[in-house]
């Protein structure tokens, strides 16, 4: 099959300093889009700009005023985006409070990606753009309370702590998704299978032994084919056909657990996003 022409695309990419975002990034821009590369490491993110051949934008999700002045700077570069690409995240093994009073899986992961898509709201309303969020299998580990999710707990559990995140974002996408049905404006989110990366440095030190040993290198994936998923969802003509949809990799309508169906828990979600956000 002949890849899709992205030629007059503009597509914005978080987390595109290294792994499947940087992969993703430079495939995207190969079809011809124009990519934004945006990440936290400043000479990594540029690296990656210098291939795309764009300006790179730098910005700390466990700051929400990177975030702000990430849509201000966006809003001003671009007339038009096609694409959101929320890929920025981590797992982090220890418990860390940001400026902001969150925890810093759940700020970094949900909270700062769900405040950039709602400060870019009129302008990809505008490009009838197409959001992808990058979630996990990991979400069916997470749990939502409403009322304390986006507190910082008394016990840190690093891998409970990131299925919770990613499953507020699968929540969320699916929200959105429902929020702009038939507007033109479409979400879907996806798994793009466990991949040997820089991601699990954070993480506890039982999971980076697994990524680095034997075993792990057998069920992990490269950047590259944690990559694809990103690549597709990006590239779709028709984005409103998995309109709302979870992939699990390359697989469309993929089982979620029951919390993420839960359509009035993801509606009452994302209220208490706004109100812990002040929007």
């Amino acid at each position: 099959m002949t890849p899709t022409d992205l030629s007059g695309r503009t597509i914005v990419i978080t987390g595109a300093s290294s792994g499947i975002g940087a992969s993703a990034a430079r495939t995207l821009s190969a079809r011809g889009a124009t990519v934004i590369a945006v990440g936290r490491d400043a000479e990594r993110t540029t690296a990656v700009a210098a291939d795309l051949g764009t300006e790179p934008l730098l910005a700390d999700f466990g700051r929400l005023d990177d975030v702000r002045s990430l849509a201000d700077a966006l809003l001003a570069r671009l007339d038009r985006i096609d694409v959101l690409v929320h890929n920025a995240g981590a797992v982090v093994h220890q418990q860390r409070r940001t400026v902001d009073g969150f925890e810093l899986t759940i700020q970094a992961n949900c909270l700062a990606p769900f405040l950039l898509q709602r400060l870019l709201t009129e302008r990809l309303s505008d490009s009838r753009a197409h959001t992808v969020v990058t979630s996990s299998a990991a979400h069916r580990l997470g749990r939502v309370d409403v009322d304390t999710v986006f507190e910082v707990a008394p016990r840190h559990r690093a891998m409970a702590v990131y299925g919770t995140s990613k499953l507020v974002d699968l929540m969320w996408a699916r929200a959105l998704a429902r929020r702009t049905a038939d507007t033109g404006v479409t979400a879907v989110a996806c798994h793009p299978g466990v991949v040997r990366s820089s991601f699990a440095d954070g993480s506890p030190a039982v999971m980076r032994w697994f990524y680095r040993s034997r075993a792990g290198r057998l069920v992990t994936i490269s950047n590259a084919e944690g990559a694809e998923p990103l690549v597709h969802l990006a590239s779709m003509d028709r984005p409103e056909t998995v309109n709302g949809q979870y992939f699990d990799r390359m697989t469309p309508n993929a089982r979620i657990s029951t919390q993420a169906a839960d359509d009035q828990l993801g509606e009452r979600l994302w209220e208490r996003a706004e109100q812990v956000l002040g929007l």
